[in-house]
């Protein structure tokens, strides 16, 4: 199964015989006071800066996250992607909670976009998947529902499940669906990693779509963290992911998504691997 997203002239496939996608994180101000703080003030230097940097570096897309409180999100979102798309030729992904953000946002988005992300919820899925269907965009269905996320991946499973069922109701095709298993600290629940991963096995095994996360969540709290995030991606690479919500900036994370597309064949001659250490 792939899915394909599109930018006005670029168009990328995600896929599990596809060379893994890094959707660039950072243009978001959650956990970021400096960003926030400029972007109250009208200031988008930072979001250009950050666009650039994170195409140069290698994502194949962008998230774009407009979530500053007391700022009207709608009209931020829509500017900030608007900026972007001046910027870079890549595809973006919408990430709010905020449907009536999305509703504004989706129509300036340029190409086939992804909106991050509808969850398990009835009223999130009655009011995002009707503008994912109208606009033609794929959409991360988020494996969590009215109870909060589950540490039984059984449970996480049967949401992700529901998700894209409730999508091809619809009129949304499985390969426009991709699975996010849910990605919390293992510094406050070591158990935390495992679950994810035996969530991502079942999606892949038993339904086929394609996969994301939010990678750098895993090592929220805890010192050495680039390491931490990176090997978590590596693991979940073998498990079957096939895309994730990362920083293309870091270079432990950058390197490890590249040496997996060589050692599991996605990496034609080795080439990408070959380029990255000439540079």
């Amino acid at each position: 199964m792939e899915t394909v997203l599109e930018s006005p002239t670029k168009s990328i496939v995600i896929g599990p015989d596809r060379p893994f996608v890094i959707i660039g994180e950072r243009i978001n101000p959650t956990g970021r006071k400096a960003l926030a703080a400029e972007l109250q003030e009208g200031n988008f230097d930072r979001v250009r800066a950050d666009a650039t940097a994170q195409v140069d570096a290698g994502a194949a897309m962008l998230d774009v996250n407009s979530g500053v409180p007391g700022a009207d999100e709608a009209k931020l979102l829509v500017e900030m992607v608007e900026m972007v798309q001046e910027i870079v030729d890549v595809p973006i992904s919408l990430d709010s909670s905020v449907a009536e953000a999305l509703e504004a946002a989706l129509p300036v988005c340029q190409g086939k976009p992804l909106v991050n992300s509808v969850t398990g919820e009835e009223e999130r899925l009655e009011q995002l998947l009707p503008l994912v269907k109208e606009r033609g965009a794929a959409v991360i269905g988020l494996a969590i529902d009215e109870e909060g996320p589950s540490m039984d991946p059984t449970v996480r499973f049967e949401i992700a499940k529901k998700i894209v069922d409730r999508a091809a109701d619809h009129g949304i095709p499985p390969e426009d669906v991709i699975i996010d298993p849910v990605v919390m600290t293992v510094g406050a629940d070591q158990q935390a990693a495992l679950v994810t991963l035996e969530t991502i096995r079942r999606v892949r095994r038993e339904l086929g779509n394609n996969l994301t996360m939010g990678a750098s969540n895993v090592s929220f709290g805890l010192p050495g963290r680039p390491v931490l995030t990176a090997s978590f991606l590596a693991l979940a690479m073998g498990a079957g992911l096939t895309s994730a919500i990362a920083n293309p900036l870091s270079a432990e994370s950058r390197l490890t998504v590249q040496a997996c597309d060589l050692l599991l064949g996605r990496d034609p001659h080795g080439m990408t691997w070959i380029k990255a250490h000439r540079k």
